[in-house]
């Protein structure tokens, strides 16, 4: 780590949030905006996963992908995936590779979470770390869906950074004013980098990661070099690694 990068670091983040204008720029322009929009732990869950899901490529354009998405599912997501009105999606393509025979995968795999969990805090506060939460996520939902595992959610155990599903994570736990602060459990020490190419580029400037492949172990490296700087709540870098 260059001698630097933690001051750096720090100084981007406070500067950032301090400047309310920045924090609703932000919101307006990230696909967080949708967990956002409801009240309701089950609607605010379900959109974080499907939104986040979602979250690869331009962001105006993953905005009006979700915008289209949950047009689809009305005023609640969760009454969506309760009342079964899934079983009425096509194959229309919601967004580059993910259809609404993507979508209703998610569905069937959310409601037998519920049923099963009562909510998707106690599914992932129920394994011993975070990555094996996420282990236990795509397996639950391969069970209700027949053993039948999607593309859309990645597998830790094969070395993925499984960065939509660690920022899915990150909006649900982390304290605002960005994030929503809705799970007690896993805390936000124990949150992972969502790592993209260009949190990777910038990590890798300012020698916060020394490995070349953006996989689960740059994940590991990367956020026990924040954890160093900030114990209690490594991710919170993520927006100046973004930003910056």
């Amino acid at each position: 780590m260059k001698p630097s990068a933690a001051t750096e670091l720090e100084r981007w983040y406070k500067d950032f949030f301090a400047c309310e204008s920045s924090v609703r720029d932000f919101i307006a322009h990230d696909p967080v905006q949708f967990p956002r929009r409801y009240v309701k732990r089950a609607d605010i869950e379900i959109a974080a996963f499907l939104a986040a899901a979602i979250a690869w490529g331009r962001r105006d354009l993953i905005i009006r992908s979700a915008g289209r998405m949950f047009a689809l599912m009305g005023d609640s997501p969760a009454a969506f995936v309760t009342a079964g009105n899934f079983r009425k999606l096509k194959d229309a393509c919601v967004h580059r590779t993910f259809f609404e025979d993507d979508l209703k995968y998610f569905c069937v795999g959310f409601r037998h979470c519920y049923t099963k969990y009562g909510n998707l805090e106690k599914l992932f506060s129920s394994a011993p770390d975070t990555w094996s939460g996420i282990s236990l996520f795509r397996q639950e939902m391969a069970t209700a869906n027949r053993g039948r595992y999607s593309k859309h959610i990645a597998n830790p155990e094969a070395g993925s950074a499984c960065k939509r599903i660690n920022l899915a994570l990150r909006w649900l736990v982390r304290e605002g004013p960005i994030d929503l602060a809705l799970w007690k459990k896993p805390p936000p020490a124990a949150l992972h980098i969502p790592l993209d190419v260009h949190v990777a580029r910038t990590a890798r400037s300012l020698g916060l990661l020394k490995r070349k492949s953006n996989d689960r172990a740059a994940v590991v490296e990367l956020t026990e070099k924040l954890r160093a700087i900030c114990p209690d709540d490594p991710v919170k870098y993520d927006f100046a690694l973004f930003g910056m």
